[in-house]
């Protein structure tokens, strides 16, 4: 499934072609992939159609495009139409799932063999007429939905032009590492209050959104911390270390384009991702721990079977602590 990283990827894509242009057609190809949206098909396009999409917004996993009816409002530096981001409207929520693609593309392109939702965008120079979402599995899914005021009145996730409101869907989950209003005394507060596993506690889309079992093993390895490590006895010093190569970590995959072990896993312009081949931890059951192997220790990377998943550590230099219950 695709994590932050992959998420975000997608979003600075997106962004860069949609921002100001307005949905002039919707065709809904297979209804599962709108089966959030209630009211159907009809009620689905007839939210869009018209619709100026005005920017493309992340918290966590959470992806969304706020949406108004097209205005002639004044442009903004970047050229596009000024709205009304004071009250709340509406957005277009996209749920990738495990192989949703949100894919840019030309009229003349065939249709992908597994296109479920075609959006028509207003014309642009240089750039495709379609946003398309693709999605093998049909894990993932578009649909409308409410924008609400944010609980403490910060934006409401990343986006181009900061707005004080979430889509409801995302409004119980936390902000995440590469959110510029995370607080960390709120998030270490909190995590010590858990009384649980420290991986147990990244994976809480409630208390830090955005890290899934990719990057939370990663994190661990580069902070030398196990995962479970029971979090009331965790130190400041820790949780800084462990949140700072959290970010890291994803940064890093940011910059190689996502984590793809999939080849359905794309970006808006179909190119995969590549971070895995820079993974220390993640499945790599076995192999000697690079760490330990440059200070000329030998080994290997161990895998535990771990929430129905699998967590990879070094028994060396992760070692599980006496009071770990998790």
């Amino acid at each position: 499934m695709p994590e932050l990283p992959e998420v975000e990827v997608v979003r600075r894509g997106l962004v860069s072609w949609v921002r100001g242009r307005t949905i002039t057609s919707v065709d809904v190809l297979d209804p599962r992939s709108i089966r959030r949206h209630a009211l159907g098909a009809q009620d689905f396009a007839g939210n869009l159609e018209g619709a100026r999409v005005l920017d493309v917004v992340r918290r966590g996993k959470f992806l969304w495009l706020p949406l108004e009816e097209a205005t002639a409002g004044q442009p903004d530096a970047d050229g596009v139409p000024a709205a009304d981001m004071s009250r709340p409207g509406v957005a277009l929520m996209a749920h990738l799932g495990m192989s949703g693609q949100l894919l840019m593309q030309d009229s003349l392109v065939p249709d992908e063999k597994h296109l479920k939702v075609r959006l028509r965008l207003s014309p642009a120079d240089g750039m495709p007429e379609q946003l398309r979402f693709v999605d093998q599995r049909i894990f993932g899914g578009l649909f409308v939905t409410s924008l609400v005021p944010t609980d403490d009145g910060g934006p409401g996730g990343l986006g181009e032009t900061p707005s004080p409101f979430i889509a409801g869907e995302a409004s119980h989950i936390a902000r995440d590492p590469l959110d510029p209003h995370f607080s960390f005394d709120s998030f270490y507060r909190r995590l010590r209050a858990r009384k649980t596993g420290l991986k147990r506690a990244l994976l809480d889309q409630g208390l830090v959104s955005g890290i899934g079992n990719i990057y939370a093993d990663e994190a661990l390895w580069r902070a030398r911390l196990h995962y479970a490590r029971p979090t009331d006895t965790l130190r400041r010093a820790d949780a800084v270390l462990v949140l700072d190569a959290a970010r890291e970590v994803m940064l890093d995959a940011l910059a190689a384009g996502g984590t793809s072990f999939d080849s359905l896993y794309v970006n808006v312009n179909g190119a995969s991702g590549y971070f895995d081949r820079s993974l220390n931890a993640y499945g790599r059951e076995n192999q000697e721990c690079k760490r330990c192997a440059a200070a000329g220790i030998v080994s290997l990377m161990k895998r535990e079977q771990f929430m129905n998943r699998s967590s990879y550590t070094c028994p060396v230099c992760q070692p599980r602590p006496r009071n770990g219950r998790w």
